[in-house]
């Protein structure tokens, strides 16, 4: 079988190809490859080219046209090429079409999510969920993987239809996606007997789409040494750490990131790392304020979070980066309505904490701007949920003044 994925850190030239639709402008498939150059960066590869094309839906034979795919293959020969990644996910037939007339690797978004969780997976829980994923996402791209397909087992008793390669390949991934599902039957049983050890402790889980600080802001609230980075999905395991804000103990949990788009089979193979978000008492929604389309991210967060779970849950809003918050002020001459970065940082403060009154903080988690104010917001959410839940207060720590 070929290699499906890539694990080893290469860095490879890649060019990035998007389609402007009717549900899509031009201004967010500008945006989507921007975040698809980061995801390649992330996987180790360096996008050299971005190719746009409008169109009203994918080509369902080569995603894009037969012209736009000769500019791309024209580029890809001239400029030694090795890699080509797609925006949206391709179906098998357009992966087998595109590959042939292109001779490059072809990965699609979901492909390159994948290949950055294998690479990222560090427990025997991650491994799974991520191979989990893969065999999913291998399954109907079978076609593609193997060049021996006509292949019939026959001879001395074999006689009749036989079973092409092809079955047998699809048996064997088959059985492998039960096993693995069993393991994490397993590792479920595993996790929820840890949570029920955990005792009386609220817990709290930091929840956001990828990179936006969330386990900066960990390590600052748990004085821990959570890993983190400047690249998307750093992380990929749940970390639960306790934190004592003054007398008040609780359970504080490091989620993995959102992001658009993201695969079904990662949400579905990666259920029981979110159960840390569905048995969460508080969801601490930490959001970029300096990303341009910060309130896009929101919403895909929280679309995300209604699918993992039903329940309302009450949340805080942590609008974190503040410090590398900027804006570009309008000239008075200019009367063209004001855009996103036309607002500066203290009317999105008033916008905001008008609309969720005091479930929202600004801070600046690598600076440590406004973390004892987050502290304290805390302590009170936490300190409410506690009281509710144990009105007789028999766990609250005695509280000293410090020397």
């Amino acid at each position: 079988m070929k290699e499906f994925i890539i694990s080893e850190a290469l860095t490879e030239k890649a060019v990035l190809v998007g389609l402007i639709t009717p549900e899509q402008n031009e201004q967010k498939v500008k945006e989507y490859l921007d975040e698809l150059a980061f995801l390649a960066d992330t996987a180790g590869a360096d996008a050299v080219k971005k190719f746009y094309q409008k169109l009203d839906y994918p080509n369902p034979v080569t995603f894009v046209g037969t012209g736009k795919l000769q500019e791309i293959k024209e580029y890809v020969i001239e400029n030694e090429i090795g890699l080509v990644i797609f925006d949206d996910e391709l179906s098998p037939k357009q992966l087998r079409n595109i590959e042939k007339e292109l001779q490059v690797k072809i990965l699609d978004r979901t492909s390159l999510i994948l290949d950055i969780f294998a690479s990222r997976a560090q427990t025997a829980n991650a491994k799974t969920q991520v191979e989990l994923a893969q065999y999913k996402y291998m399954l109907p791209r079978l076609t593609r993987l193997w060049t021996h397909l006509e292949r019939q087992r026959g001879g001395v008793g074999m006689r009749g239809p036989g079973e092409t390669q092809l079955e047998t390949d699809k048996r064997i991934i088959l059985d492998k996606i039960a096993k693995l599902k069993r393991d994490l039957v397993d590792i479920d049983k595993q996790k929820s007997v840890q949570r029920k050890n955990r005792g009386k402790m609220v817990r709290v889980a930091l929840v956001g789409y990828t990179n936006v600080g969330k386990s900066t802001l960990m390590n600052q609230l748990s004085k821990s040494d959570v890993f983190a980075e400047n690249k998307l999905f750093a992380t990929l395991d749940t970390t639960v750490r306790k934190v004592i804000v003054e007398n008040l103990p609780f359970l504080l949990s490091d989620t993995v990131g959102f992001i658009r788009k993201l695969p079904t089979e990662l949400v579905e193979s990666f259920k029981s790392t979110l159960d840390e978000v569905r048995e969460a008492d508080l969801l601490v929604h930490v959001v970029d304020i300096s990303h341009p389309t910060f309130e896009e991210q929101i919403e895909v967060v929280n679309k995300t979070l209604a699918e993992i779970d039903k329940t309302e849950k009450p949340m805080i809003m942590v609008f974190n980066k503040v410090d590398a918050f900027t804006f570009v002020p309008k000239d008075e001459d200019d009367l063209t309505p004001r855009k996103r970065e036309n607002i500066d940082l203290d009317e999105l403060k008033r916008t905001w904490m008008n609309k969720l009154q005091d479930n929202c903080i600004f801070i600046s988690a690598k600076e440590r701007t406004n973390i004892d104010a987050l502290k304290a917001l805390l302590y009170e959410r936490v300190k409410q949920i506690h009281i509710t839940r144990f009105p007789y207060n028999d766990f609250l720590f005695q509280q000293y003044d410090e020397e």
